[in-house]
């Protein structure tokens, strides 16, 4: 149960770390190699891409599930607290729905992916394998997204789902919140 609480909190974070590794490593091995040995590593730049498009989706989870994607919040504060609680259900709601959106299309992808099989020019693998990325980084967007709404439900509703405290200060003035 801790180790699932740990991965709860902390998967995106292992995983865009552990690709931010295997990029620098690829890369710094493939200046070594050319520089230093003359000769070229051509299995590096398609670890490295890989590795990068994961860290890139995972990132963006990551985002979801501490609140960190784009918002211009400048726009919410100036509008009425309940008009800016309205503009980002709404904001969230589009989020959610592409998510899914993507979450079908990217099934659909991998499906046909895996019914014709592409090896990878370097390393010879299924190109299946790399791109289930797609249907894993949308999921787990759909998931952070509903599981910020899920909490901020059974905290009592108040504010913004998933604002920190700082940042309700900004948009709810003083006089507004409840007590």
């Amino acid at each position: 149960m801790v180790v699932l609480r740990w991965l709860e909190q902390h998967l995106e974070e292992l995983i865009c770390c552990s690709c931010l590794v295997v990029i620098a490593v690829s890369v710094f091995l493939q200046v070594v190699a050319r520089y230093v040995f003359s000769i070229a590593l051509h299995w590096t730049e398609e670890v490295a891409a890989f590795a990068m498009v994961w860290a890139v989706y995972m990132g963006a989870s990551l985002c979801v599930r501490e609140r960190y994607h784009i918002r211009i919040m400048v726009a919410v504060a100036s509008l009425p607290p309940k008009m800016g609680r309205f503009v980002i259900f709404i904001a969230d709601a589009f989020w959610a729905f592409f998510s899914l959106f993507m979450v079908q299309v990217s099934w659909d992808y991998l499906a046909v992916s895996w019914k014709y099989t592409s090896l990878t020019p370097s390393l010879g693998i299924n190109q299946f394998y790399p791109q289930t990325i797609l249907f894993i980084g949308y999921s787990l967007m759909f998931l952070r997204l509903l599981q910020t709404y899920v909490n901020w439900w059974r905290e009592g509703a108040e504010g913004l789902p998933g604002m920190l405290e700082e940042d309700l200060d900004m948009i709810i003035p003083e006089q507004e919140k409840p007590s």
